[in-house]
C-alpha cells in the first residue's frame, strides 16, 4: 500500500444518480421515485428514441432548456433505447406499482362515495395492500396515504438503482437540466455503483481537507472502480486553503449564492438550503466547499424543491454535519414525502422535525420555524418552514420562496417576532406551474388554464414591501433566483434585466432604499458582518 497522502480535488462533480439520471429529491421516497420514473424518464426516453431531431430542435430555443427534451452532444439513440429497455426489465415492479396507484385512485374516485370504506380495502391492488390506509376528508372526498416507513423497507425502495458519477468541472458551464437528461457513460466520467448512504463516501469527502491514502478509500469504498485512471485523477497531493472560522464576537453572514446562507458565530454555524459551487476557474466570485467550516452545527432546509433541497451537496456534507432541520410533513402524502426519511436513507443521523412556530435553543439565541405560504401550487404540502433566527440583540428572517399571499399573516408572526434586523427573500415571482414538478404526481394532467392559475411563485414587489412595512428591516436582501452558473442546471432559469422577476426586485430594492433601508439583489457573493 502506497503511504502517499492525497486529497480529492475541489473541482469534481459529484452527481446522485437514480437510473443514471441525477437524483433530485422526489427520486429518493419510493413512490414518488416510482412515478417519476414511469411517467418523466420512460416518456422522455421513448419521445427522443421516437425522435431525436425533436429534442435537439427543441434544445435550440433557450426557453426550452427546462422542458422535456434530452440534452445531448450529438445524437446517442442506441444508448438511450438501451436504457430505457433495461429500465423496463430491471425495475417492472415499480412500473406496477405506478400503475396500481393509478388504479387505486380510480377505484375511489369511483366505489368511495361517502359510505364505509372497509369493503374496498379488499379491491385495493394487491401490490398496494398493506401499504395504505383509506380515508375521507371532512368533505367525504375519498383519499389515501402510504405507510412511508413501510415502504422504504419493501422491494420498492431499491439501492441497486443508486450510483454516484464523478467528473471534472472546468468552466462556468450549464449542466444538461436535471429533470430531463440521463448521465450516460463517456470517458470523462467515473460512475461509482454504490447508493446514497454509502459510508465510504464520508471517507471521500473528508479528503477534500484531510490527505489520506489513495488504496485506503478505494477500500472504504469497496466497489471495483471501471476506470481506475481516471479516478485516480480526481485526486491531488495540493492541499486547499485552510478554512478562516469566523471568531469576532457578533454574526457573520455569508451569502453562498441562490438561497444558501451561511449563519456564524464564534460558537455556532447554520447553513441554510445548501447548494454549493465546486471550486473551478470562473470570473464569478464565489464561495465554495472550502469555504464551509469544518463542523456544521445545523443544515436548515426551507422546503423540498429541487434547488433547496440538492442530494448533491447534501452528500457531499454528511460527514461535517451536526443536525438537519426540516419542517414535518403530512405524513404518507405522495406530494409532501417525508424530508425526515429522505434524509435517513441518504445517511444522516440526527435530524429534526419542526412544526410551524417550534423553537430550538442555540447556543446565543434561537432557531424558530415559521409559517409558509405559497410557492407550492396549492397543494397540501406541510414540510416548507420560513426561519427566524436570533442570536445575541440580531434577529434574521429567512423567509426564502414564502409569497405574500395572506397578509394578515405576517402581521400575526409579527406580534411574536417584532421587528427584524435582515430580511432574505426570494421573488422569482413568475412562476412555474404545477406540472413542471408535480405532473408525474397527479392522476391525470391539469387543465392548461388551471395548471397557469396554481403557478410555484415568490413575493412581487407589493407582497415584498408588505412584509418590510411589516418587519422595519434595516438591511433587506434578494435571492438571485438561479442566475449563478451552478444552479442552471436545477432550474433551467435564465432571466435578463427585463424579465418580470428582476423588474419587480429592483422595484423593491429602490423604494427600501428610499426609505434608508439597504437593500440588494445578491449574486455569487456577499458577506454581511452584523
Amino acid at each position: 500500500m502506497s503511504s502517499q497522502k492525497l486529497y480529492f480535488r475541489q473541482d469534481i462533480q459529484v452527481e446522485p444518480l437514480f437510473n443514471l439520471w441525477v437524483a433530485w429529491v422526489l427520486l429518493i421516497p419510493p413512490a414518488t421515485a416510482a412515478m417519476n420514473m414511469v411517467e418523466r424518464h420512460l416518456a422522455i426516453m421513448t419521445s427522443y428514441t421516437n425522435s431525436p431531431d425533436l429534442h435537439i430542435l427543441a434544445l435550440k430555443n433557450p426557453a426550452m432548456q427546462s422542458g422535456p427534451f434530452i440534452a445531448l452532444d450529438a445524437p446517442r439513440v442506441d444508448e438511450v433505447k438501451e436504457l430505457l429497455q433495461q429500465t423496463k426489465e430491471r425495475h417492472g415492479h415499480l412500473i406496477d406499482f405506478v400503475h396500481a396507484v393509478k388504479e387505486l385512485q380510480s377505484l375511489l374516485s369511483r366505489d368511495a362515495k361517502g359510505y364505509s370504506l372497509e369493503s374496498l380495502y379488499p379491491k385495493v391492488p394487491e401490490i398496494l395492500q398493506g401499504y395504505v390506509e383509506l380515508s375521507y376528508d371532512l368533505n367525504h372526498n375519498a383519499t389515501f396515504r402510504f405507510f412511508e416507513q413501510l415502504l422504504y423497507r419493501s422491494r420498492f425502495y431499491d439501492v441497486n438503482c443508486q450510483s454516484i458519477g464523478l467528473s471534472q468541472v472546468e468552466q462556468d458551464y450549464n449542466r444538461p437540466f436535471i429533470f430531463s437528461t440521463p448521465r450516460l457513460k463517456n470517458e470523462k466520467y467515473a460512475h461509482l455503483p454504490i447508493p446514497f448512504a454509502h459510508q465510504g463516501l464520508d471517507e471521500l469527502f473528508k479528503m477534500k481537507s484531510t490527505p489520506q491514502n489513495y488504496d485506503y478509500i478505494c477500500s472504504q469504498l469497496g466497489v471495483e472502480i471501471a476506470d481506475a485512471k481516471l479516478f485516480r485523477s480526481f485526486f491531488t497531493e495540493e492541499s486547499p486553503p485552510d478554512y478562516q472560522k469566523y471568531t469576532g464576537n457578533s454574526v457573520r453572514i455569508r451569502y453562498f449564492g441562490h438561497a444558501c446562507l451561511l449563519i456564524e458565530t464564534k460558537d455556532i454555524s447554520i447553513l441554510f438550503d445548501p447548494i454549493i459551487s465546486y471550486a473551478y476557474d470562473s470570473k464569478i466570485p464565489r464561495y465554495t466547499y472550502q469555504d464551509l467550516p469544518d463542523w456544521i452545527d445545523y443544515v436548515v432546509i426551507t422546503h423540498s424543491h429541487q434547488d433547496h433541497f440538492l442530494p448533491e451537496t447534501l452528500i457531499q456534507l454528511r460527514h461535517k454535519v451536526g443536525n438537519v432541520v426540516v419542517g414535518r410533513n403530512y405524513e404518507g402524502a405522495i406530494q409532501d414525502p417525508s424530508l425526515g426519511l429522505i434524509l435517513k436513507y441518504l445517511g444522516f443521523k440526527n435530524v429534526i422535525e419542526l412544526r410551524e412556530m417550534d423553537e430550538i435553543a442555540i447556543p446565543g439565541g434561537v432557531i424558530v420555524g415559521l409559517p409558509f405560504l405559497g410557492e407550492h401550487h396549492d397543494l397540501l404540502v406541510l414540510s416548507k418552514l420560513t426561519y427566524l433566527v436570533r442570536l445575541f440583540d440580531h434577529s434574521i428572517l429567512v423567509e426564502a420562496d414564502s409569497c405574500n399571499i395572506d397578509p394578515v399573516l405576517y402581521h400575526r408572526i409579527h406580534d411574536y417576532t417584532g421587528d427584524v434586523d435582515l430580511i432574505f427573500l426570494g421573488m422569482e415571482c413568475d412562476g412555474s406551474p404545477p406540472s413542471w414538478v408535480y405532473g408525474p404526481l397527479f392522476k391525470s394532467p391539469l387543465p392548461r388554464p388551471m395548471d397557469r392559475s396554481r403557478l410555484g411563485r415568490g413575493c412581487n414587489y407589493l407582497e415584498g414591501m408588505h412584509l418590510v412595512d411589516v418587519f422595519h428591516p434595516q438591511q433587506m436582501y434578494v435571492y438571485a433566483m438561479g442566475q449563478e452558473p451552478w444552479l442552471r442546471y436545477i432550474l433551467g432559469l435564465e432571466l435578463q434585466e427585463d424579465s418580470n422577476p428582476i423588474i419587480q426586485a429592483q422595484r423593491l430594492i429602490t423604494e427600501c432604499k428610499s426609505k434608508g433601508i439597504f437593500a440588494e439583489l445578491l449574486f455569487g457573493k456577499k458577506e454581511i458582518v452584523l
